[in-house]
C-alpha cells in the first residue's frame, strides 16, 4: 500500500471540466493547474490552403493553438463547439463529444513523463453536479480510447464539482456555490453531496458576458459583439459588483470620472471607453448575482433574453432568482438542525466568483464573498461564514488532486455509490 501512495503520490492528475475552462494536470504542478479554453474549432479542412501548406490536417483543434485556425467573423458561430454551456452535454451530441475527447487527450498527453516505471495516471475528473450519468459512461469511454492509444490512464474515477471543492478546503459540512461560464451549483454537503437540496442556476459567467455585449452595443461597440472572447476580456476587466446597485448607479453619475470605464486591448488599436454610461459597469457584476433588478427590464424589452430555467426532478428552479434566495432554498431543503451548519461555511468557487475591487473603490464595489453575506444579511441571514476561496478558478482541480491521492486503489468503481476507480487494465 505504501508503495501504490508514493506511486499516485507522483502521479495524480486532476481535470476540471468547467463550462468555460478546461483545469488540468498532474499533482507536480502544485498550486495551479493548466489552463485551456473548454471549446474546440472544426476548421474548414476542404480549403486549398491545407493542400498548398501541407502538414498535419486536424478535424478539432484544441488549446493556444485556436487562433491560428480562425477564418471569418460570420464562422465562429457555426465552426466554435463549446461543449458544456451549461455543465450538460446531450447524449448525442457528437461535435461536443469529440471537442471533450481532443482536450482531454490534449491535456494528458502534455505532461506524458519519461520515468520507465511509470504506468499510468491517477486521474479524478470532477464534473457538474447535475451532469446525468451517461456523462459519467462518456468520460470514461474517452479515457479508456486514450489510454488504449497512449497508456497514460491507470485509472480514473469522477466526482461532482461542489465536492471537490470542499475536499480541497477539506469542509465536511458546509454549502459550496460553483459558479463557472454557464451556470452555478449551490450544493449543500454532509459528508457528501445532499442531492436532494442541489439549486443550481442556469446563470453564470456567460450571462455577465451577454450582459456586457448589450451594453457595449449601447455605447456604440456593437462590431465587436460577436468575439466572445473579447467580450469576456472587457467583463473581466470592467465589471464591478456593487454594495448597493442604486447606490452604485448614483454615485457614478455623479461622479463620472472616478468610475471612468477605458481599457486598450492588448495587441490591437481598439480602445473601449464607456465615458458617460460608466455606471453601466455596475450592472455587469449585479447581472451575476441578482438579474431580477428592476434596472434590467429595459435590457430584457429590448430583446436581451433572461437567464432560462432549470429542472431538476420535478422543480422548475428559475433563471432569475437570487443567489441568496438560492441558498436560503438550497439550506431549507436540509434537515433544520442540520441548517446553521450549513450557513456556518459557505464556499464560493469558479471563476465567475473571481471579481475584484479596484483601490479606491472600497465604498461602493465588493468582491463576490462580500456581495453575498450582505445579500443574505438583507434577507435575515446572520451570522453567516462566506469564503472566498483561494484563486477560485482553480478549487475543483486542486480537490481533484487530493482525491486521486486519498482513494484506496483497491475501490473499484461502483455504479451505485458513484464512487471509486474505473480501471481498464
Amino acid at each position: 500500500m505504501g508503495l501504490i501512495d508514493a506511486y499516485r503520490r507522483k502521479y495524480a492528475f486532476g481535470e476540471d471540466y468547467g463550462t468555460s475552462d478546461y483545469k488540468f494536470g498532474p499533482i507536480t504542478l502544485g498550486e495551479r493547474p493548466e489552463i485551456i479554453e473548454n471549446r474546440g474549432y472544426m476548421p474548414d479542412t476542404s480549403s486549398i490552403m491545407y493542400r498548398i501548406v501541407g502538414g498535419e490536417v486536424k478535424r478539432v483543434v484544441v488549446g493556444p493553438e485556436i487562433p491560428l485556425y480562425l477564418e471569418a467573423r460570420e464562422d465562429l458561430t457555426e465552426r466554435m463547439i463549446y461543449p458544456m454551456r451549461n455543465g450538460v452535454v446531450d447524449k448525442d451530441d457528437k461535435k461536443a463529444w469529440d471537442v471533450i475527447y481532443e482536450i482531454t487527450k490534449y491535456g494528458l498527453t502534455r505532461f506524458k513523463p519519461r520515468d520507465p516505471n511509470f504506468k499510468g495516471f491517477y486521474v479524478t475528473a470532477a464534473l457538474s453536479v447535475i451532469a446525468p450519468k451517461y456523462m459519467y459512461e462518456k468520460i470514461f469511454d474517452i479515457h479508456e480510447r486514450i489510454d488504449e492509444e497512449t497508456k497514460l490512464v491507470k485509472a480514473v474515477t469522477i466526482i461532482p464539482q461542489p465536492l471537490a471543492v470542499a475536499i480541497a478546503h477539506k469542509k465536511p459540512t458546509c454549502v459550496v456555490l460553483e459558479s463557472g461560464h454557464g451556470n452555478t451549483q449551490i450544493c449543500p454537503i454532509s459528508r457528501y453531496p445532499i442531492r436532494r437540496a442541489i439549486i443550481t442556476l442556469n446563470r453564470g459567467g456567460g450571462d455577465a458576458n451577454v450582459i456586457t455585449a448589450e451594453i457595449l452595443k449601447d455605447c456604440g461597440y456593437g462590431d465587436l459583439v460577436h468575439e466572445e472572447k473579447l467580450v469576456r476580456m472587457v467583463k473581466e476587466r470592467i465589471g464591478l459588483v456593487p454594495r448597493n446597485l442604486d447606490e452604485a448607479i448614483k454615485r457614478a453619475r455623479n461622479e463620472p470620472e472616478r468610475f471612468r470605464a477605458a481599457f486598450k486591448i492588448p495587441g490591437t488599436k481598439i480602445v473601449i471607453d464607456l465615458g458617460e454610461n460608466s455606471w453601466m459597469r455596475f450592472l455587469i457584476g449585479e447581472y451575476a448575482f441578482n438579474p431580477s433588478h428592476e434596472v434590467f427590464e429595459s435590457f430584457f424589452k429590448r430583446g436581451m433574453p433572461r437567464p432560462k430555467d432549470v429542472k431538476i426532478g420535478d422543480r422548475i428552479i428559475s433563471g432569475m432568482m437570487d443567489m441568496a434566495d438560492a441558498i436560503i432554498e438550497a439550506v431549507q431543503r436540509c434537515p433544520v438542525e442540520l441548517q446553521p451548519y450549513l450557513y456556518r461555511d459557505i464556499l464560493l468557487s469558479g471563476g465567475n466568483f473571481a471579481w475584484k475591487v479596484p483601490p479606491g473603490m472600497e465604498d461602493v464595489a465588493v468582491n463576490a464573498a462580500e456581495k453575498i453575506r450582505l445579500m443574505l444579511e438583507e434577507k435575515g441571514i446572520e451570522n453567516v461564514n462566506v469564503i472566498l476561496t483561494k484563486d477560485p478558478q482553480y478549487s475543483v482541480w486542486r480537490g481533484c488532486i487530493v482525491y486521486s491521492v486519498a482513494v484506496p486503489d483497491d475501490y473499484e468503481w461502483n455504479w451505485d455509490r458513484m464512487e471509486g476507480w474505473m480501471k481498464f487494465r
